[in-house]
């Protein structure tokens, strides 16, 4: 098969669903407003520096999640979606799953931002393979902690050639699609590696190695 890796936050998504997922518990008043919005745009910060610390922001971002049943995260997220994610989902992002769709390529999105978040919004884009940081789940609720490898930097790549060995498959003729320099190590890996909306350093980075640099942006 060939893959067709993506990024979702500010790749496919013009948008970052974790932030938004924040900001979406502060709009509907069931975190607090002030301490979390200080501390979100703090890691946010730290991210684009690429400074951060994955496990402290895990332990941050699953704290809401270990508070309610997943039957109660469940119509959450559907009213997440709703107000939140779909104005996000763009027409240039959708033709574009469109494209390797048609071409016969196997998609997937490998994403820092955890799975309760990401999983639903991957699969309104019609994309079957997922990895993303997991939440450790005890006794069917979600923990603070990660479990396994968080899918972040290096962590990709990691989590990615486990995916390969299950699959007995390969990088051969492979692309991935990122706006983040923290996601250096994978795009370096691929067979064609596109900039989509790149951070800064991204955009520096691509236009040194030839690489495509495009927007999924709608105009």
């Amino acid at each position: 098969m060939t893959l067709a890796l993506f990024d979702l936050d500010n790749t496919l998504l013009s948008d970052d669903s974790d932030y938004r997922w924040g900001q979406f518990l502060v709009e509907r008043q069931l975190i607090d407003s002030k301490e979390h919005t200080q501390k979100n745009q703090a890691f946010y910060q730290q991210y684009a520096d690429g400074t951060l610390n994955i496990h402290e922001f895990c332990a941050f971002s699953f704290e809401f999640l270990t508070t309610k049943s997943m039957a109660e995260l469940a119509v959450l997220h559907e009213d997440f979606m709703e107000s939140q994610i779909k104005q996000s989902m763009s027409t240039k992002s959708k033709a574009l799953i469109a494209q390797h769709k048609a071409m016969g390529h196997t998609l997937m999105v490998i994403t820092a931002t955890n799975s309760f978040v990401t999983r639903p919004i991957v699969s309104a884009f019609g994309i079957e393979n997922l990895i993303a940081t997991e939440p450790k789940i005890e006794n069917n609720r979600y923990t603070r902690e990660i479990d396994g490898v968080p899918s972040f930097k290096e962590g990709k790549v990691t989590r990615l050639k486990a995916w390969l060995e299950e699959n007995n498959e390969t990088l051969d003729g492979s692309y991935f699609y990122s706006d983040s320099h923290n996601d250096l190590p994978l795009l370096e890996l691929v067979t064609t590696a596109i900039a989509v909306d790149p951070d800064p350093k991204l955009a520096a980075i691509a236009k040194a190695k030839g690489w495509d640099i495009i927007s999924l942006i709608d105009n």
